[in-house]
């Protein structure tokens, strides 16, 4: 994930994935979604950044470390029939 700050427009970019976003969607005044071509999240754009968020401080709480992450489950295997 990436926060960049635009201050030439006061807007905060929040990128979820580095995938293209191909369609904005407004959530709310000042609130841009990005969607994929899956129609899936990438990405969120914030108006007036510095009016409505306190930009000096940014505090990660308890996200998992990458190498902790968990493997996905195995898959089951199909039974050959003899």
């Amino acid at each position: 994930m990436t926060l960049t700050y635009y201050p030439e427009t006061d807007s905060l970019y929040v990128e979820l994935r580095p995938d293209p976003g191909i369609e904005a969607v407004e959530i709310s005044d000042g609130l841009v979604a990005d969607l994929d071509a899956a129609g899936a999240v990438v990405g969120f754009d914030i108006d007036h950044a510095s009016t409505c968020l306190d930009l000096s401080r940014i505090e990660v709480v308890d996200l998992p470390h990458p190498s902790r992450r968990r493997a996905p489950a195995p898959r089951a295997q199909k039974k050959q029939e003899s």
